[in-house]
């Protein structure tokens, strides 16, 4: 009697039991073509990383550091003086070149009146030429006489020429015109050498790798610090099989490691034109008899869409991101 009871009580139990069975392998099942649909509408990768513009800060004229301005992760604008070189050389150079180029502006004075005298020279050749060459003629004087005065004329001309040459011209096409020019030019540079003393921000950003001190002498091209600009995107690599589907202003879904529960908006930019591979220093050679295929990673490039508060994500270069595209 007892036995029946429980018989009957497990059969009550085992419908139940399948009915729940069921629609959880049900519920999963949907689940698991929900995933899948939606899946085929975006294409995400983890190899992706935020980038930005880095320039290298350098002198271009060496000399000791007499002032820094700067402190490591300091903001800084374009055209903020970072630093300053001394100037003592490069004044005494500028004054020298300076001194050169108004040399031969004063010069001019000399040149001038030496040109008028070579001009009476000139004059007074042609007249004596032009008496021997009568009196040659006259049977008053031999020929040696004549050749010496024709000598005396065609020395004077060049003189003559000579001395023309070192006269300032309008038509800027002189000897003294290219001496001048070059002295002009000496004279600029040094202007600019004595300028390159101080060292500006050539754009806005933050200072990293800072590596000057007060005191310290540097040449031209050495690196001070690094300055990386406030302007960020993404690169992303996905395989070769994903990007069929990309195209630019596509909407991502982006997330950051260092802010996990943010989603960040933003939108394909742009598609490399080649893969990782192909663009590095030493692309692979596909020629040989040992092939094997490698799926070739594509770098594609995505910019925010929204504005990013700096104070509140502090998103630096370099962080992993995971980039999820809405393809479809």
């Amino acid at each position: 009697m007892e036995e029946t009871q429980n018989q009957d009580k497990e059969q009550e139990k085992n419908p139940k039991k399948r009915t729940l069975i069921i629609v959880i392998c049900v519920i999963a099942l949907l689940g698991a073509i929900g995933y899948y649909l939606n899946s085929l509408r975006f294409e995400s990768t983890d190899d992706a990383y935020v980038e930005s513009d880095i320039v290298q800060i350098a002198p271009r004229v060496s000399g000791q550091i007499e002032e820094i301005y700067i402190q490591d992760n300091q903001k800084i604008k374009e055209g903020d003086l970072i630093a300053k070189i001394d100037k003592a050389d490069y004044e005494v150079k500028y004054e020298q070149a300076q001194a050169a180029y108004e040399k031969a502006l004063y010069s001019q004075k000399v040149a001038k009146a030496n040109l008028s005298a070579v001009n009476s020279e000139v004059s007074l050749a042609k007249k004596d030429l032009e008496r021997y060459k009568n009196l040659y003629k006259a049977g008053a004087v031999s020929q040696q006489t004549l050749d010496s005065a024709q000598t005396r004329y065609d020395d004077a001309q060049a003189k003559l020429l000579s001395a023309e040459e070192n006269i300032l011209s309008e038509s800027n096409n002189k000897v003294a015109d290219a001496n001048l020019r070059v002295l002009k030019a000496q004279r600029d540079q040094a202007q600019l050498y004595l300028k390159y003393t101080d060292i500006t921000a050539p754009n806005s950003g933050t200072v990293t790798n800072k590596n000057v001190d007060k005191g310290k002498y540097v040449q031209a091209g050495q690196p001070l610090f690094m300055l990386v600009s406030d302007n960020i995107w993404i690169e992303a690599n996905f395989k070769e099989n994903q990007v069929g589907k990309m195209k630019p202003g596509q909407e991502v879904d982006i997330r950051i490691d260092a802010y996990p529960n943010k989603k960040f908006k933003g939108k394909i930019d742009s598609i490399q034109k080649a893969s990782g591979a192909k663009s590095s220093l030493f692309p692979p050679e596909n020629a040989v008899g040992s092939f094997v295929k490698i799926v070739q990673r594509i770098p594609v490039k995505i910019v925010f869409t929204e504005e990013i508060n700096p104070e509140e994500y502090n998103i630096s270069a370099g962080m992993s991101v995971e980039p999820k595209v809405r393809v479809k």
